[in-house]
């Protein structure tokens, strides 16, 4: 038998695709081997995330930033201390795959983008600084997301936005044919500056708030009503048509509202351009911020990032596992429609030049 004994598992690979996600006690059986050392990738790309997220405690606990509780916390998940050394070997697995991630090759098109940003604290020359985290989701040519890009900056200013957006270009990135995002000065900016020829979507639900913002209360749950007839329009006519038609009825009564709705009102209904199907989960960013709220529930537990390096490595393990997902489970968009529709456009002007 070569020295190797037969391996009897606890749990099967399907019951551990079942197993809750977080932290607990798994025993294995595993062969006796008479070099002495034995590995397994099986679990790989179930712990990045929570591997990184022990690193980063752990590394709070070693850089004398932590409390008791981190302390505590690190003992209870791991039942033991750690060294620097220890913490060096795990940081030495897990960087390069997040390098790696963040600087692989975009080689396909994504014809629809939908970016954001969200704040971190981390440690930075023995002072807490709030860092920007700006984040890329694309929907590639076969209808799948990918997390094509994260960045860690100063701020989410126009210059923050700009080099990463020229990073994704530089790594292979072209102009989309719809971005969806927020109305953060600086994003549109960039947006326009680093993508022409692209057509940006205003977030409708962001659009909402500002618009009920500028609205006296009174009327606000019949406004709320309205403007649904302006995002739920089947084409521009009568999306123009459901606007004016508000415009006239509130133009009294929230004056600043109106003024906003009507500069806003190519930017929410850009979606427009697109084949009905489409159009839904485009119109806002609630998809990228529901990835946002799951890099937040990790992020709770650590707080303050002992450095920039912990940041990106939590976070970019916690991507890579939500890419994976991704790319293995059903498709974002069926893209036929889509292609059909892109070909009838270029016949049409066609036959008009």
């Amino acid at each position: 038998m070569n020295g190797l004994m037969t391996v009897q598992p606890i749990v099967t690979a399907s019951e551990i695709e079942n197993l809750p996600q977080g932290w607990g006690a798994l025993t294995l059986r595993v062969p006796r081997h008479r070099n002495g050392n034995f590995s397994t990738t099986m679990f790989e790309r179930y712990q990045r995330s929570e591997q990184a997220l022990v690193l980063s405690m752990i590394e709070m606990v070693i850089n004398g930033v932590s409390t008791r509780k981190i302390e505590n916390i690190t003992e209870e998940l791991c039942g033991k201390s750690f060294s620097k050394s220890m913490v060096s070997d795990l940081c030495k697995k897990l960087d390069p795959v997040v390098e790696a991630f963040r600087n692989r090759p975009l080689t396909s098109e994504y014809p629809f983008l939908m970016v954001d940003a969200i704040y971190i604290k981390a440690r930075d020359n023995h002072r807490v600084r709030s860092k920007s985290l700006l984040i890329a989701i694309g929907v590639n040519e076969e209808g799948y997301r990918e997390i094509i890009g994260f960045h860690l900056s100063e701020s989410e200013s126009e210059t923050s936005w700009d080099e990463f957006f020229i990073s994704l270009k530089q790594r292979g990135l072209k102009s989309p044919r719809l971005i969806t995002s927020d109305s953060h000065k600086g994003l549109v900016k960039a947006i326009n500056k680093q993508f022409q020829g692209s057509s940006w979507q205003r977030c409708q639900t962001h659009f909402s708030r500002n618009l009920l913002d500028k609205t006296p209360k009174s009327v606000q749950p019949e406004l709320k009503e309205d403007i649904r007839k302006v995002y739920e329009a089947v084409d521009m006519d009568s999306a123009r048509a459901a606007k004016n038609h508000i415009l006239n009825k509130y133009e009294s009564k929230a004056p600043k509202a109106m003024e906003l709705l009507d500069d806003g009102f190519d930017d929410i209904t850009a979606v427009l351009s697109l084949p009905l199907r489409y159009r839904k989960r485009l119109r806002t960013s609630n998809g990228i911020e529901r990835l946002n709220q799951e890099i937040r529930r990790r992020e709770r537990v650590i707080r303050i990032f002992p450095n920039e390096a912990s940041a990106i490595r939590l976070i970019g393990a916690l991507l890579i596992e939500q890419d994976e997902k991704w790319s293995t489970g059903r498709k974002y968009f069926e893209m036929d429609v889509y292609y059909n529709s892109l070909i009838q456009e270029e016949q049409s002007e066609n036959q008009v030049a």
